[in-house]
């Protein structure tokens, strides 16, 4: 058994697809591999609830449409979308009928997860489908999803809906056998890893190319679900879906894939939410000294500590949390994004309010609400 894999208690699985795996470029969804799909999942589903996540709309819905290259404009995409979605899903009830498996298709775009009382709507959906053991089979909305809902990728979909139903492990199948000290396509000597204990800076630099500086193997996505997944207590892992039986493999403990163990300080469900579900509005710099008593010593935010403000956003908004560096010379410049949190003014509150004690609060908007820019409890340290 791999160091640090304790699968044996898995009884709640979310598996991710992606079209490759499911799909033929010319033909559309390929029914023999949806049905080697569905035999993996059904060997594994007896005593699990499995949640499937898979892409393949809209190169199923170009093969009906006989177009020979994919659509550029959104109207296009949708229209592709909409008829694939529904040849897609027939494919997989006749597969799953099989096993004697019912599926039911759940459309989520981001704003069913971004908004608070829809993500928990999604939820209810979701656990109700398994407790009438059908196995549901989640897809983007990419028939109405638009720049400004997208998720954008089916790999942080499946993080979201992992944490969505507090899910024991989340995998995602793709055509690697998993993470790779390098591009194994085009270095021989890329070793697969086996366990990432964290997703580091010299663990993202591995999925980008030095030349055209792109993503490899659309494994930046995969890692950007790996940060959601384990920072919300689910562990996560890459491996081959064209490796038969490796689902099975993997449950029963074997070093299949790369492994990515689940944080110990799990994020609550609320602060799940915070952290990855809902689009930050805008952004606060804050100096070294509100930094540090927000990380390490778990305070509130107050307006004392804040350098700058950025954007447009109202109280009740998430918004990212910066902190100031000061180089050797010359003004503070904005570091990377260290938290998110729910805002108790708004922008231009904010603004009027930036760098004072609270005490003064009351004397700068002419009226005084809360102290807290940000309270801890609506804070989440990234």
């Amino acid at each position: 058994m791999a160091a640090g894999r304790q699968l044996g208690s898995v009884r709640r699985l979310v598996v991710k697809v992606g079209s490759g795996l499911v799909t033929d470029a010319s033909a559309g969804a390929d029914a023999v591999r949806i049905e080697t799909l569905a035999s993996e999942i059904a060997a594994v589903r007896a005593d699990r609830e499995v949640v499937l996540v898979t892409s393949g709309a809209i190169v199923t819905g170009m093969a009906r449409l006989a177009l020979e290259k994919r659509p550029r404009s959104i109207p296009e995409k949708q229209a592709a979308a909409a008829v694939g979605q529904s040849a897609l899903m027939w494919h997989y009830e006749a597969a799953f009928k099989r096993h004697g498996i019912h599926v039911g298709q759940v459309l989520l775009t981001g704003q069913d997860i971004a908004d608070r009382t829809r993500y928990l709507n999604a939820r209810n959906t979701l656990v109700a489908l398994l407790r009438f053991g059908v196995l549901p089979i989640v897809n983007e909305n990419d028939t109405v999803a638009v720049d400004e809902i997208k998720v954008g990728d089916n790999d942080n979909l499946s993080a979201h809906v992992a944490a969505l139903i507090d899910a024991d492990l989340l995998v995602l199948l793709t055509d690697v056998a998993g993470l790779y000290s390098g591009d194994p396509a085009q270095d021989p000597t890329a070793t697969k890893l086996d366990t990432v204990e964290a997703v580091t800076d010299d663990i993202l630099r591995l999925v980008w190319s030095h030349t055209g500086g792109t993503a490899v193997g659309g494994m930046a996505t995969k890692l950007a679900a790996a940060q959601k997944a384990t920072a919300s207590g689910v562990p996560m892992i890459i491996a081959s879906g064209e490796d038969r039986g490796a689902l099975a493999r993997m449950l029963a403990g074997e070093p299949v894939g790369t492994y990515f163990p689940p944080r110990a300080d799990r994020l609550a469900a609320r602060k799940r939410w915070i952290a990855f579900a809902v689009p930050p509005q805008g952004r606060i710099t804050v100096d070294a000294g509100a930094c540090r008593a927000l990380v390490r010593d778990g305070k509130s935010l107050l307006p004392s500590g804040l350098v700058a403000v950025d954007g447009d956003f109202v109280a009740g908004d998430v918004v990212a949390v910066v902190a100031a560096e000061r180089p050797a010379a010359g003004p503070e410049r904005p570091a990377a994004e260290f938290a998110r949190g729910l805002v108790n003014f708004d922008a231009d509150e904010l603004r009027l309010i930036r760098g004072a004690k609270t005490r003064d609060i009351e004397a700068r908007l002419g009226y005084r609400s809360v102290d807290e820019v940000i309270h801890r409890d609506n804070l989440v340290i990234l």
